[in-house]
């Protein structure tokens, strides 16, 4: 085509989008006056706009029908290319406005998943999912919250809802911690020594949840009595940090206590114990299309829980 030709062509396009808008809602709507309501305009000004659309194009759009309009075969075949352009030009739209703006990746976990995994890796975690912003949600309910919108959930025993894949990160393995001075004062000989040293128990309303003291002595076969004051916390967090003081003796769930022992900040002091049928499990909604960084986040989780259960496999062998 002409260059010249196709510039008139194109500036005389631009200049009646206005008027192939107005058309679109009413050929869609049926009428002149539902047409004028969705656009804010007046009937007439509807009317107005057609009619010059007619004018300019040389051909009659519509018929006007008792209380109404239909198409003739001339608007017919312009509603179809109309609704197509207009619905490219929206997405075109839309796309341009989702490449302006960051993804946004939201994980749902708990407090000391939060605390004892999750935030020591935040470096990790801003390379592996680029330039998404990211919020962390804690929840301590016994069933998976509703409402909100949730890309990535890690929590402990808790039932993937309808619609979401789960995959296990780690099964529950639980071993006593203590400070390395409380550690020294008992000694690391087993659950004898405990008698003697302060317990911190995490309070639960699901009695079944998780190991407390009581079920984790009854798996190892040891007695309960006790001689030495204990504490109840009802966070996680809390509690861990009674035991880094030296206030007592802590369960440590592996994957949140392994970084604490690595730093020295606690010390195993009794036997671990294994609890295949539950432990943090990673959620994702089957729901399509991902933002861009959950595969990516999905992969690093797995991948950083898998090393350290082949090693703990190889120590435990």
């Amino acid at each position: 085509m002409d260059p010249c030709v196709e510039l008139m062509r194109l500036s005389l396009l631009r200049s009646r989008l206005n008027e192939i808008a107005v058309f679109e809602c009413a050929a869609r709507a049926g009428s002149f006056s539902a047409a004028g309501r969705e656009l804010g305009m007046t009937q007439s000004a509807v009317s107005h706009h057609i009619a010059a659309l007619e004018a300019d194009m040389g051909v009659r759009l519509f018929d006007r029908i008792w209380r109404g309009v239909v198409l003739t075969d001339a608007g017919t075949q312009l509603f179809g290319s109309a609704r197509l352009g207009l619905d490219t030009l929206a997405k075109g739209m839309d796309d341009a406005r989702a490449a302006g703006r960051r993804a946004q990746l939201t994980i749902l976990t708990d407090f000391a998943f939060a605390a004892f995994w999750l935030i020591p890796r935040l470096a990790d975690l801003r390379h592996v999912v680029g330039g998404a912003d990211v919020q962390v949600v804690t929840t301590q309910e016994a069933h998976f919250p509703a409402g909100g919108v949730v890309h990535v959930a890690v929590l402990f025993g808790t039932q993937a809802p309808e619609g979401w894949t789960s995959v296990r990160l780690v099964d529950e393995w639980v071993a006593p911690i203590a400070s390395p001075a409380l550690a020294a004062e008992i000694g690391t000989g087993g659950a004898a020594a405990f008698a003697d040293a302060p317990l911190l128990h995490l309070e639960s309303e699901r009695a079944d949840a998780w190991l407390t003291w009581r079920s984790y002595l009854e798996r190892l076969d040891a007695p309960t009595v006790r001689r030495a004051a204990d504490f109840t916390f009802n966070n996680y967090p809390l509690l861990v940090q009674a035991a880094i003081g030296g206030q007592g003796v802590a369960l440590g769930w592996r994957s949140l206590s392994d970084d604490l022992v690595r730093r020295g900040l606690v010390t195993p002091v009794g036997p671990a114990v294994h609890v295949p049928e539950r432990g943090y499990d990673m959620m994702v909604p089957d729901r399509s299309p991902h933002p861009v960084p959950v595969a990516a986040l999905q992969a690093w989780m797995i991948e950083a829980f898998t090393e350290p259960a082949r090693a703990g496999a190889a120590a435990d062998g």
